[in-house]
């Protein structure tokens, strides 16, 4: 681990990494009291990858997290609570008591798109998000993040090839915790590196240590500004372990013991306390104030969202179509003038040629160039029947071979013979 942050900064890490663990911890009892009514999905393990990720943002910035992702929601001003709420189906949660999982975001003002369980859906999305934020000139970045697994569907890739083509101001966080499920990922992925899928669609790429909350920072604050500087789409691949099984209902028994050990000796919050202890940025005494405070606040909000009502059954069908202002009334913030991105000022003079793309060999062997519809097309030395880029005159024909009439009629009846046995 580096030394470059603040102070502060050190310990913003250190406390969002807690909060995050302390979060699940608490809604572990929630749901062990069937207070939950939904799936429950642990990152525990993967704190510094949540975390470290969303600090690198500015508050302008847009992200999608995924169900592994809560320390990104907090690190976003997410309140616990309604963390709680929103898991627990209560009436004051986010989408009012309509879910029962991680499904909600705040568009307005935190800038969160709701998770897509779809796995790979939401790299389109946020490459739209960013593209959107370019066009209103609001200099935005925008992050959100995939498993292993996922990196292997087909939108994944759909998705960073429209990035890449598009330059986006975007950042997708690959988090490989070796398994999807119950599928080692050597078993669905023949790489060691899964950064280097980037490389297909020319995107540039890092692999860091995810249990290394300073490095996960670090990495993703110069992905970040990179992509606000205009360089395009960034991929970091965070290498890391799924401690818990997939959900609760999961006890993960196909891990090897001796895989699980390995990595309950790294665990990302105590290598972090061991850092702040030897850089004399944590002591005891600050270490207890911040579980003291944590506590708290957990104590505060689980209260509340406990006393939280449940939905009246009139409410369910409110909200599930927008129709306008009872929706919401989101609109575009323009951050530039409008003029520099409409007619005429916008407009682009029609090009036929295309700069780059390339020439190859036909099947005969012979050059196969590109050509365009203010370009005649090159002489085909196989002479097939295609015009002379000098003369627009045919170069010659292949006549076609045609059968005789006997040996069409010998093979009808030939064939009549065979039906008929």
């Amino acid at each position: 681990m580096k030394k470059e942050l603040t102070r502060q900064q050190y310990l913003d890490l250190y406390y969002y990494m807690r909060l995050n663990r302390a979060v699940e911890d608490m809604m572990v009892k929630l749901f062990r009291q069937n207070k939950i009514v939904g799936g429950l999905y642990s990152s525990l393990g993967q704190e510094a990858i949540s975390v470290g990720t969303a600090y690198a943002l500015e508050k302008k910035d847009w992200l999608a997290p995924m169900i592994r992702n809560i320390g990104a929601l907090l690190v976003k001003g997410v309140p616990p609570r309604d963390i709680f709420m929103q898991h627990m189906a209560k009436s004051d949660s986010p989408t009012k008591g309509k879910d029962g999982t991680s499904h909600f975001g705040d568009l307005d003002n935190l800038h969160i798109v709701s998770p897509i369980s779809m796995l790979g859906d939401l790299i389109p999305v946020m490459t739209g998000v960013a593209m959107a934020g370019r066009y209103l000139g609001q200099k935005i970045v925008a992050m959100t993040w995939i498993g292993d697994g996922g990196s292997s569907t087909g939108v994944f890739h759909e998705g960073l090839n429209f990035a890449a083509a598009q330059k986006a101001p975007f950042v997708l966080i690959l988090e490989n915790n070796l398994w999807a499920y119950s599928t080692p990922v050597r078993k669905q992925v023949p790489l060691e590196n899964l950064a280097d899928r980037a490389k297909a669609y020319g995107i540039e790429s890092y692999i860091v240590d995810g249990n290394d909350v300073v490095t996960v920072y670090s990495t993703t604050k110069e992905a970040v500004e990179r992509a606000r500087a205009g360089e395009g789409p960034i991929l970091i691949e965070a290498k890391t372990f799924r401690r818990m099984g997939h959900a609760q209902h999961d006890p993960a028994e196909y891990v090897p013991k001796e895989m699980r050990a390995y990595w309950e000796e790294r665990d990302p919050i105590t290598l972090y306390e061991k850092f702040l202890s030897s850089e004399k940025l944590l002591d005891a005494k600050g270490k207890k104030e911040i579980e003291e405070k944590i506590d708290a606040l957990l104590v505060s909000e689980r209260d509340f969202a406990e006393n939280s009502p449940m939905p009246p059954a009139e409410l369910a069908e409110t909200g599930v179509y927008c129709t306008g202002d009872d929706c919401h009334k989101i609109q575009a913030k323009w951050e530039r003038p409008i003029v520099e991105v409409t007619p005429p000022r916008s407009s682009v003079k029609a090009v036929w040629t295309v700069s780059g793309f390339g020439a190859g060999k036909a099947s005969g062997g012979a050059n196969a160039p590109i050509h365009f519809g203010d370009t005649q097309p090159a002489e085909d030395a196989t002479g097939n029947g295609t015009r002379s880029a000098k003369g627009g005159k045919p170069s010659g024909k292949t006549p076609v071979k045609v059968a005789p009439k006997k040996t069409v009629k010998a093979a009808a009846a030939s064939a009549s013979r065979k039906a008929r046995r």
